[in-house]
Order: C-alpha cells, then sequence, then structure tokens
C-alpha cells in the first residue's frame, strides 16, 4: 500500500498522468464526498464489482490521484472559528529563502494552508485563529519570528461562500 503523503507535502507531488475514464471519475467523485464509504458500497454506487472497484482504487492511490484520506474539521467545534489570509512577502527570493521560510509555516499549527504564488506578494497563507487576540498572538509569537519576512497583510473572512478540498472530476472536464 502506498504511503499517503503528509499535509505539508501534499501539492509538492504530482498525480501521474494516468488516463482518467468515466469509472475512474465516479470512484473519485464518490470518495470525494465519502471517504468512509466500504469497497462494497463504493463499488455499488459506481456500478461496478468489488474486486475491479478495488483494483481501480488501488491504481487511483498509487498514480497519487488520490493522495490520503482525512477527517476534515470544523474550525468553530475545535475553537477557532476565524479564517484569516495573510499575504507574506520576503526579502529574498532564493531557493534557500523560499525552503526555509515553507518548512517554518509548516511547522506552525494555526497555517491551515500555505501556497507560493505569483503577483504582488511571495505566500498567501490560510490561518485559523479564535479570535483578534489570538490572531495578534499567531503574528507576534510565530510568523513574525520567521527570518525574512519584509511585509505582511492581513484579511479576516467574513464567511465562506464556497469550502472543498477537491474539485469533482464528475464535473470539470479533463483540460489535457
Amino acid at each position: 500500500m502506498r504511503k499517503p503523503r503528509n499535509s505539508q507535502s501534499a501539492s509538492a507531488g504530482k498525480a501521474t498522468d494516468l488516463p482518467l475514464d468515466q469509472t475512474d471519475r465516479k470512484i473519485l467523485s464518490a470518495l470525494r464526498n465519502n471517504g468512509r464509504l466500504t469497497m462494497a458500497e463504493l463499488a455499488q454506487e459506481v456500478g461496478l464489482s468489488q474486486s475491479p472497484c478495488w483494483t481501480r482504487v488501488k491504481r487511483l492511490e498509487a498514480s497519487g490521484a488520490i493522495e490520503r484520506y482525512v477527517a476534515i474539521l470544523d474550525h468553530r467545534a475545535v475553537g477557532l472559528p476565524n479564517t484569516v489570509f495573510v499575504e507574506v512577502t520576503l526579502d529574498r527570493h532564493d531557493e534557500r529563502a523560499l525552503e526555509e521560510f515553507g518548512a517554518a509555516l509548516a511547522r506552525i499549527p494555526e497555517v491551515v494552508e500555505a501556497h507560493l504564488v505569483t503577483g504582488d506578494y511571495d505566500y498567501l497563507v490560510k490561518v485559523a485563529v479564535a479570535g483578534t487576540e489570538h490572531y495578534e498572538r499567531f503574528l507576534r509569537e510565530s510568523l513574525y519570528r520567521i527570518a525574512g519576512i519584509r511585509h505582511s497583510r492581513s484579511t479576516f473572512a467574513l464567511r465562506a461562500l464556497k469550502s472543498s478540498i477537491s474539485v469533482d472530476p464528475l464535473l470539470v472536464r479533463d483540460q489535457r
């Protein structure tokens, strides 16, 4: 069985150019909606017997099309109801500076996502916090202790209009 990637490296690896047929897309869509389906339930939902369904799931896992299985937590339920997006600009942009900054972000528990981006800033960081006091503490005790930050700008989210972990492969056309 393929070892699942950790959350820090999830976007670092890429699925191979595995051609996905309609059945693969049905499997991915069903698991996207409920990763706890038994193989029997999944096979029934996509119209296969269990053995071919299991073979396809293992192939999708091995190719990286299925990165990992997770429980998605409600941040409100765990006391972190506020989402903040932080734009970060670094002083330097060499490979070492980018690697060190990325590794430091990965160690901060409030950081939910971090993306190296193009445009006016270098990173877009999604943070979950309890409120403004927690966010101030996050800035002072975590983010601003990372060397090399030139500038940051924060935006508090008022509410999520859409939130999903991945696209539904049945609804998005293959762009290859």
